[in-house]
C-alpha cells in the first residue's frame, strides 16, 4: 500500500512522542543544558564543528544561564510548534522545520562539545528536520527511505569498524574495553552487584569476547536491509536488544537513536500515488 498523508502525520506524532519522552528522561537525570552548567569544552576536529566554533557560540554559552535557558527552550519547543502548524498551516511548518534544523545543529554541536555526551546518539535530531522540510509527500517518502538506509549503515558501520581495527581478532578486546569504560565505577563501587558483574566479565575474557563477537554479528546483519525490507521487523527487535545490552553492559544510553525505528516501521509502505493532501 502507498504511503499517505495520514502516515506522515502519524510519523510526525510518534517522533514528537519519542522526543518529549526523552526530554523528560534527560530533565529527571539533570541533562538539560541549564542543569549541566558547562564551564569548559573539548575541541572536536570536523568541518561542521569547526565552522560553528568560529562563531564563538560555544564559548558564549559557558557560564551563561540566559543562553542555556534560551537554547533549552528553543530546542525542546520547536518540534511541538512544528506539529501544531503542520496540522493547521503546512507552509509555516516547513519554515519551522528549517529553523529546527539550524537550532538543533547549534544546540547539539555545542552540547556535545561540553563534557556531557558524544554526538553519535544525537544524530536523529540532526537529520530528521530534513524529513519534516519536505514540501510534498513523495519527497517525504524518499527522504524517509534515505534515513532508513542511513540508520542501517550507522549500525552496520560499528561492526565494520570493529573488523577494520582488528578488535574482532583479539580475544582480550572486550575485557580491555570494559576496564576502560568502567574504571571509575570499579574503584568507587567494587563490591555492589554491578561492579562484581563487570569485574567477572573482565576476568572471564572469553565470555566477554563472545558478547563482543555477538554484537559484531548482530550489527553486520543490518547490511541485509540494503537488499530487502523483509527483515525490518527483525532489525527493530535487534536494535532494541542493542539498546538494552549497551545500557546493561556498557552503561551507554543510546535511546536517542530510537526515532530511526520509525523508518523501519513505515518501510513497508510504497511510493505515494498522489501528493494531494487528504
Amino acid at each position: 500500500m502507498p504511503l499517505t498523508h495520514q502516515n506522515r502525520l502519524t510519523i510526525t506524532v510518534w517522533y514528537c512522542i519519542i522526543f518529549y519522552a526523552l526530554m523528560v528522561y534527560k530533565w529527571t537525570n539533570g541533562q538539560w543544558l541549564y542543569q549541566l552548567k558547562p564551564h569548559l569544552y573539548n575541541t572536536r576536529f570536523d568541518i561542521s564543528t569547526w565552522v560553528l566554533m568560529k562563531t564563538g557560540i560555544h564559548t558564549w554559552l559557558l557560564d551563561n544561564l540566559t543562553g542555556w535557558l534560551f537554547f533549552d527552550a528553543a530546542f525542546y519547543f520547536l518540534p511541538l510548534l512544528y506539529l501544531i502548524f503542520y496540522k493547521k498551516k503546512e507552509i509555516v511548518a516547513i519554515v519551522l522545520a528549517a529553523v529546527m534544523l539550524l537550532v538543533n545543529f547549534i544546540y547539539i554541536t555545542c552540547y556535545t562539545l561540553y563534557p556531557a555526551s558524544s554526538i553519535e546518539s544525537f544524530i536523529p535530531w540532526l537529520v530528521f528536520p530534513f524529513l519534516f522540510m519536505s514540501a510534498t509527500l513523495d519527497r517525504f517518502y524518499f527522504i524517509l527511505h534515505g534515513l532508513r538506509y542511513f540508520f542501517l549503515f550507522l549500525i552496520a558501520s560499528a561492526a565494520l569498524w570493529k573488523i577494520v581495527q582488528y578488535g574482532i581478532f583479539n580475544t582480550q578486546e572486550m575485557s580491555g574495553i570494559l576496564l576502560v569504560q568502567h574504571k571509575e565505577y570499579l574503584v568507587s563501587s567494587p563490591d555492589d552487584w554491578y561492579g562484581s558483574f563487570v569485574y567477572w566479565l573482565i576476568s572471564h575474557s572469553r565470555v566477554s569476547y563472545l558478547l563482543y563477537l555477538a554484537a559484531v554479528v548482530v550489527e553486520i546483519t543490518f547490511l541485509v536491509g540494503f537488499f530487502t525490507k523483509k527483515y525490518d521487523r527483525l532489525f527493530i527487535a535487534l536494535f532494541v536488544l542493542f539498546l538494552v545490552m549497551d545500557v546493561l553492559i556498557m552503561r551507554i544510553p543510546y535511546m536517542e537513536l530510537t526515532p530511526f525505528v520509525l523508518t523501519l516501521v513505515y518501510s513497508k509502505y510504497g511510493e505515494p500515488t498522489t501528493t494531494v493532501k487528504s
